[in-house]
């Protein structure tokens, strides 16, 4: 299993990133203000008007560190990594079952089953913590649906027919999350699900921790030797990696929704965190930005077992313990590829 390592995020404008022997060197207006070992990072992702030194891109490049660049309001622009040593024959079994429509529905139904599931654990555990103040109506229809779909999509074998259900699903879900939000609910309303740009403060926060979550899915997709553009149920479109969209569809409610509620129910961010731009996009400020990246490297440190390997480990390490059973499936070493089901 892949060592955890430290992502290092870089937020602060004008920040420059410089080569130092065997560290990197953060430098905020010539003055220098962390230093940390090669050895210690996986990766780097930088916000905004952040750049680095020609020398420390090469050298993370030779030391497997990969290092991305992001808007500040967390949209993808660049990644620079090293050579990528994947194994060709597992590759171009990935390339013939995504060809394969019927193919890539077996799998296509498994990251649909995995978000369903862990989306109906979510409104339980919302329902759990907060008895009193959550409406259990509809909430307890919703569970009850999202039971029925899960054992729907495992008898489903046509593709179009998963999409659909999936984003059926999702809408169901998403109708239901402003009633997630039970303190601060005059600044932090969701009416809606909306992108590219956020137009909402819980919009905000759920699409930039969604790239994090798909930067995430990108490197153990690489890891394991995996091409991340190429997907099952995300199809190919040019600039978009298909199969880390695939691969965080599980981890989307668990990791990525759940944070979000505990940072506005338990007040770690604020509407004053928040500013809307000329076009109407909505972005954080940088202390809110750092607020939620700190946030999200502690959950990724929290311990629990995966339910299929039996094995304790951080929440940060369960990509790659899913790619990993992603490639033993496509090398035909499993029978089903198993969703992360969240307990």
């Amino acid at each position: 299993m892949r060592k955890m390592l430290n992502t290092l995020y870089v937020t602060t404008q004008g920040a420059y990133l410089n080569k130092e022997g065997e560290t990197v060197v953060v430098n905020i207006e010539r003055e220098t203000k962390l230093r940390l070992p090669i050895h210690t990072l996986s990766s780097i992702v930088c916000f905004g008007q952040v750049t680095c030194s020609p020398f420390l891109l090469g050298h993370c490049a030779e030391n497997d560190v990969s290092v991305s660049f992001m808007t500040s309001y967390g949209k993808f622009l660049a990644r620079v990594l090293g050579p990528v040593s994947g194994n060709v024959l597992l590759r171009r079994e990935q390339y013939r079952q995504a060809d394969d429509l019927k193919a890539s529905a077996r799998l296509a139904r498994m990251f649909v089953l995995g978000k369903v599931t862990n989306s109906r654990t979510v409104l339980n555990r919302a329902m759990r913590d907060h008895p009193a103040k959550i409406p259990s109506g509809g909430m307890e229809k919703a569970i009850g649906q999202f039971s029925k779909v899960a054992r729907k999509l495992l008898f489903e074998e046509d593709l179009d027919n998963i999409r659909g259900i999936e984003g059926r699903a999702a809408n169901d879900y998403f109708s239901l999350f402003d009633d997630l939000i039970v303190s601060q609910k005059e600044d932090f309303v969701f009416a809606g699900r909306n992108r590219r740009p956020p137009l909402d403060r819980v919009n905000c926060l759920l699409s930039f921790l969604y790239s994090l979550l798909c930067h995430d899915a990108r490197s153990a997709l690489e890891t394991v030797g995996l091409d991340p553009a190429v997907g099952f149920l995300h199809r190919d479109r040019p600039g978009r990696m298909s199969l880390a969209l695939d691969l965080m569809e599980e981890f989307r409610p668990m990791f990525g929704d759940r944070l979000v509620l505990s940072l506005i129910n338990l007040a770690q961010v604020r509407k004053n965190g928040f500013k809307i731009t000329e076009s109407g996009a909505v972005i954080m400020d940088d202390d809110t930005r750092k607020t939620v990246l700190t946030e999200y490297q502690k959950r990724k440190q929290v311990e629990i077992e995966h339910p299929f390997l039996k094995e304790k480990m951080p929440l940060g390490m369960l990509m790659f313990a899913q790619a990993q059973l992603l490639s033993r499936f496509l090398r035909d070493d499993l029978d089903e590829y198993p969703p992360f089901i969240w307990r």
